[in-house]
């Protein structure tokens, strides 16, 4: 038995049918799941310059190679499709529990073509596909749909749900995909892609097993993986954790970080827990990106981390993970469940915002989870709203009396209640910085902190060249999951890979900002390493604990029966990062023109703070990764030497096939 179904499923909105697909083993040997398989399906099925919100575009529900088959941290679902928000090929990855529910219909993916004239949703359960009415839902938020449709369906089965609120039902272009009562699919704006064809749910209620090749050599590798990685590793209280962070921060030199500290961190805080050692080495943005940790003297005091572990009801796990970095919290009085605040959400609205109110934060992670809109990039409009405000490119007479002063708990309550729903001044946001900031003062331009459109997230390129490289270079721009020099540390690959180099512990800090060969393999090195374990429905957080610990490798072939060596899946993860470029050059993107904004490579440079000073040549770093992964490095299009390598060739033809 293998770990995939070797069935697609393909829901035509349009006509109200679906019909399975059948793929060959060999299919699966040449793109995996998940990422891979998406993105040869799209290519092949989607025509050329779609309308990302009409009919041509296509929306798929993928799911990982290892789901289900008992290997550890292979709980993650992806929706793929032409991104509403940057025009480029576009993704978007969750956990939680639609990622098994997938296979357990019996499918790979579940891929939606036309569009519906009227709500409806998707339910399937061990009786097949079934198109329903959902006028009763539409206009409903995320979490309430979810609770509807799981009484609806109750039964033998408890449904998997994923949906869209209000956000995304009023083609916000920074809307998400909800699970899980609020756990968000939230980048690239797929749920905008939802809404426009009137699809307001999954439910999905198969049955069907899931299982492996080798089911003992696969739990063998599982139970090894979880005496490496849940050591007793007994962590400071996050006071220490940001004097930890100050003192990077002041280092002459650079130093490479531990896998085995990410997996403490996540075990007892969550990604948040990250927070005060960002703030004091200087990767978590303030005001904006423009302004420094030192803008709210004594933040990690004012908005303590161990907080959160107060207000934390329980702990809870995506399918197959030993970590546990989710929560549900409760605040006294004000929110009775929610989830617990992640890094990204917590930097937006409080340091970004120059805020300490982390019970407001805590307030607006519950909106924007209920009514789908990415917390990321939602944060970054309304700290752009804010500069624009404080300069006078915005005024009380436009916000129609919101004063939208840095810190205003007023404001930010305010202005995220109108994006949400696509009214007053809030709907002037509701489609990202890029597009507001076309709308006002040609000077707004430089305060619209982008790449490609898409808000970056919250970690510094100037502390972390590789974070500003990636979202530059990588075919959804914007993206922090997708490469950055911090994770070449953590990943470790050399202990894999032969022929890359490994991280020095202490190295010169100038070092990062150079185009070297070792660099340059690291960053392509992390790129199709990504792409693979995308592919394979692995956690990001999973493999920062490095692959010396998580044999993500040996897993992939436990549970398929192939007998691949870990250079060769690193090519197919190449494969799959070249096919998505290949979408992006289809479609008449530049990549020449998509970089992260100039306040982020240090134009002017910063005058305090950990990264005072720096200042680096995005350009020499794209040339650079592009000439390593095989793309012309003076326009970023994959050469013709290289798709024909990757066995590409034909798929890339007008009428390609896999």
């Amino acid at each position: 038995m293998k770990s995939y179904t070797g069935k697609v499923l393909w829901v035509d909105l349009t006509h109200g049918s679906w019909q399975e697909e059948t793929l060959s083993d060999d299919v699966y040997k040449k793109y995996l799941g998940g990422i891979g398989l998406g993105a040869a399906l799209l290519y092949r099925d989607m025509p050329a310059k779609a309308d990302p919100l009409g009919p041509d575009n296509i929306l798929g529900f993928m799911t990982g190679l290892l789901t289900g088959a008992g290997s550890f941290f292979t709980g993650r679902w992806m929706a793929v499709a032409k991104s509403p928000l940057t025009g480029t090929w576009g993704d978007s990855n969750c956990g939680g529990t639609l990622a098994l529910a997938i296979k357990q219909c019996g499918y790979d993916g579940i891929l939606f073509k036309g569009a519906s004239d009227h709500p409806v949703y998707l339910y399937i359960d061990s009786k097949g596909p079934q198109l329903l009415d959902a006028s009763l839902y539409w206009g409903k938020d995320a979490v309430e749909t979810e609770d509807l449709l799981m009484e609806a369906h109750k039964g033998k089965k408890k449904p998997a749900v994923a949906a869209i609120g209000r956000s995304g039902e009023r083609l916000s272009l920074i809307s998400g995909i909800v699970n899980d009562r609020g756990r968000i699919a939230g980048r690239s704006g797929l749920g905008a892609v939802m809404g426009s064809k009137k699809l307001k749910a999954v439910v999905l209620a198969g049955s069907q097993r899931v299982g492996a090749h080798d089911p003992i050599k696969t739990k063998l590798l599982s139970m090894k993986c979880s005496r490496d990685v849940m050591l007793p590793l007994k962590l400071m209280p996050s006071r220490l954790v940001s004097m930890f962070g100050s003192i990077i921060g002041h280092l002459p030199m650079g130093m490479s970080q531990n896998g085995l500290l990410v997996a403490g961190i996540m075990r007892k805080w969550g990604s948040v827990g990250t927070l005060p050692a960002s703030v004091g080495m200087g990767d978590t943005p303030f005001k904006n990106w423009a302004g420094t940790n030192r803008d709210i003297p004594g933040f990690n005091q004012k908005v303590d981390t161990d907080f959160i572990l107060k207000t934390e009801k329980r702990k809870y796990h995506c399918r197959e993970c030993p970590l546990g970095c989710g929560g549900i919290v409760s605040l006294e009085g004000k929110l009775s469940e929610s989830h617990k605040l992640e890094y990204e959400t917590a930097a937006s609205f409080l340091t970004m915002l120059m805020s300490t109110d982390i019970e407001l934060a805590y307030e607006m992670n519950e909106l924007l989870n209920r009514e789908g809109m990415d917390t990321i990039s939602a944060g970054g409009c309304v700290a752009f709203a804010m500069e624009c405000y404080e300069k006078g490119w915005i005024t009380k007479e436009d916000t129609g009396g919101i004063e939208l002063k840095w810190g205003s708990s007023e404001a930010i309550r305010a202005v995220l209640s109108q994006m949400v729903v696509r009214e007053g001044f809030g709907a002037l946001l509701t489609d990202g910085v890029k597009r507001a900031a076309e709308k006002l003062a040609p000077e707004a331009v430089d305060s619209a902190i982008h790449a490609g459109g898409q808000e970056i997230a919250y970690h510094d390129p100037r502390l972390d060249p590789g974070m500003g490289l990636h979202a530059s270079v990588d075919p959804t721009p914007g993206r922090h999951t997708t490469g950055a020099q911090l994770y070449y540390d953590l990943y470790k690959l050399w202990t894999r890979m032969p022929g890359l180099k490994p991280a020095a512990l202490f190295y010169p800090k100038e070092s990062k900002f150079e185009a070297d060969e070792y660099r340059m393999k690291g960053a392509a090195a992390v790129s199709n390493f990504t792409q693979f374990y995308n592919a394979m429905g692995m956690c990001y957080f999973g493999m920062l604990i490095g692959v010396d610990r998580v044999p993500v490798f040996e897993w992939a072939n436990s549970v398929t029966g192939w007998d691949l060596k870990p250079e060769e899946y690193m090519e197919i993860g190449r494969r799959i990062q070249t096919l998505r470029q290949m979408f992006n050059i289809r479609e008449g993107i530049d990549p020449r023109k998509i970089n992260v904004s100039k306040r982020l490579l240090g134009v002017p440079p910063q005058t305090a703070g950990p990264n005072k000073g720096v200042s680096f040549d995005l350009e020499k770093l794209k040339r650079g990764y592009w000439n390593e992964i095989g793309w012309d490095s003076e326009t970023g299009i994959p050469t013709t030497d290289t798709v024909a390598a990757l066995d590409l060739s034909s798929l890339v033809k007008v009428g390609g096939v896999l």
